[in-house]
């Protein structure tokens, strides 16, 4: 908050010294599990279903990821979460000259369908719910997860999590696409489609505005630019021929849970208004279940200090209980030690047992949205949702959310929201605990998570045996039909599919795309 005497937060909406009655409508508060769900999705909320405490976990070999997911089911984890290193995220094997010096730093490396099976090793993936941070290739990984199940004999209607595939905000922050958005748009609605006929229970898209606010936009950018996305997603499915009421049941959205603990609560309960408002209005949505929107909050990443790094345990603390007084269906705490390297299994554990103390010790599971009706809180509630509406009017005059990110639109606005935020905090305008005051002369040490230096030369080897013992013809022949589809029509995940099965790579498969979809320059379009 600005230490000016006009208080307000970062999306501009300026802070009174009291809200009164005067300031809400308290005759629009409708129950929990009633549209327009401002209030939560179900009912009873977490009496009757808590939050899925769901621990982002990826680093080095599928083996070591594999043991810190064991790690972590092992202290009361209920839901797995896969972190991808960015060869992965962009379609490249680990022996790609271009994924040099990157493999397993940011994740999990995953080449072909052996670690994958390294991966979830000993997991029982018919009683556990997974989430997968993927995008450009999430089809290739959910089939692989597909694959893994049905070698333990778990049919794909018992499959349970989600798959990220959020395409669109790539271009808009994250820079981790590889074809153009239009063909991407075509992989992420067939995925739609295929999950819909062999993985019903699974969610085919969480559309993230969490990386949108990373990428440093306001509250009310996040959530205008995610629901517009939202809007694309949807108005794709239909023109593929898929039910609002079915599609819509299982989407899923990915939200910052930010810094200004006020304004997040409002954020997430305005977003389940907007978002019930636009399948019901727009698409014509009739099933509860598509109307509701349900959401994975995680803490801002970008909101952790390397300086006085323990201080992050405070505000992972203040920002998971925003996610959950807002009502979240999943909640990831990040370590506090994350602005310096990936998390030590200290920093995971204090993580995990910050959502644990919320959920036994904080009265946060007693009552469905504990805030509501509260004078600030509804008056904010109404002005996110305000101003959000706004910004979607704007995206909808460019021609939708595609248009608008071809046209830059949506990159301008973040970029100088950006701006003004870090020009806040070098003036010192804004606060930040001991990085522009309270600052302290010297850095406590603290220990940081260490990467085997071998790990990316074992991890090479095992993805050369991959090719070296598999059938050369029925790999060839596999990603040539992965070609024919690409150049044609009829869903790509089935050709791509039967190319994992023969132990093709993904890099090859990516490689196969590329040749028929061409790649995408943010420079050149």
């Amino acid at each position: 908050m600005a230490t000016t005497d006009r208080r307000e937060t970062d999306s501009g909406i300026e802070v009174k010294p009291v809200y009164t009655a005067d300031d809400v409508d308290a005759d629009e508060l409708e129950p929990p599990g009633e549209y327009p769900f401002t209030r939560g999705p179900y009912p009873d909320m977490y009496r009757g279903r808590p939050w899925t405490i769901r621990q982002y976990a990826g680093f080095a070999s599928a083996e070591e990821t594999n043991a810190r997911f064991r790690y972590l089911l092992d202290r009361g984890q209920t839901g797995l979460s896969v972190a991808f290193d960015l060869p992965t995220q962009l379609g490249y094997d680990s022996d790609d000259p271009r994924a040099v010096g990157e493999v397993g730093r940011t994740g999990v490396a995953i080449d072909s369908l052996a670690d994958m099976e390294l991966l979830l090793g000993g997991i029982p993936l018919g009683e556990v719910s997974t989430s997968m941070t993927i995008n450009a290739p999430a089809a290739l990984l959910l089939l692989l997860y597909e694959l893994v199940a049905e070698g333990q004999g778990v049919a794909g209607d018992r499959l349970r999590g989600t798959v990220q595939n959020d395409i669109l905000k790539e271009y808009i922050a994250r820079g981790n696409y590889i074809f153009p958005p239009r063909p991407s748009m075509r992989i992420t609605t067939d995925l739609f489609a295929y999950c819909a006929e062999r993985l019903p229970q699974w969610n085919t898209i969480s559309i993230s505005g969490y990386h949108i606010r990373e990428a440093g936009s306001t509250a009310v950018q996040e959530l205008a630019f995610t629901l517009a996305n939202g809007i694309a997603y949807a108005s794709a499915a239909r023109h593929a021929g898929l039910s609002p009421d079915e599609f819509g049941a299982r989407v899923s959205f990915f939200f910052n849970a930010h810094n200004h603990f006020f304004q997040e609560v409002a954020k997430f309960r305005a977003a389940r208004r907007l978002w019930a408002r636009i399948m019901r209005d727009r698409f014509g949505a009739t099933n509860p279940r598509a109307l509701a929107l349900r959401f994975h909050a995680q803490t801002g990443g970008s909101t952790l200090t390397a300086q006085q790094p323990e201080n992050n345990v405070v505000r992972v603390a203040i920002q998971a209980l925003s996610a959950v007084a807002g009502g979240a269906q999943s909640l990831h705490t990040n370590g506090f030690d994350e602005a310096l390297a990936l998390p030590t299994e200290r920093s995971v554990q204090i993580a995990l047992r910050t959502q644990q103390i919320l959920a036994a010790e904080a009265g946060a599971t007693d009552t469905a949205d504990p805030l509501g009706g509260a004078y600030f809180i509804e008056a904010l509630t109404d002005e996110l949702e305000q101003r959000a509406w706004e910004l979607i009017e704007r995206v909808d005059e460019a021609g939708g959310a595609v248009a608008a990110i071809e046209q830059g639109l949506v990159q301008r606005e973040i970029d100088e929201a950006a701006y003004r935020y870090t020009a806040q905090v070098e003036s010192g305008e804004r606060v930040i605990v001991g990085v522009n005051a309270f600052v302290e002369p010297e850095a406590e040490p603290i220990e940081l998570h260490k990467l085997d230096p071998e790990a990316e030369r074992r991890q090479i080897e095992r993805t050369a045996r991959v090719r070296a013992e598999r059938n050369p013809e029925a790999a060839a022949a596999a990603l040539a039909e992965v070609r024919r589809f690409a150049a044609g029509e009829g869903n790509l995940l089935v050709p791509m599919r039967g190319a994992l099965r023969a132990r093709c790579t993904i890099g090859e498969i990516c490689n196969a795309l590329r040749a028929e979809f061409g790649t995408y320059d943010a420079q050149l379009g």
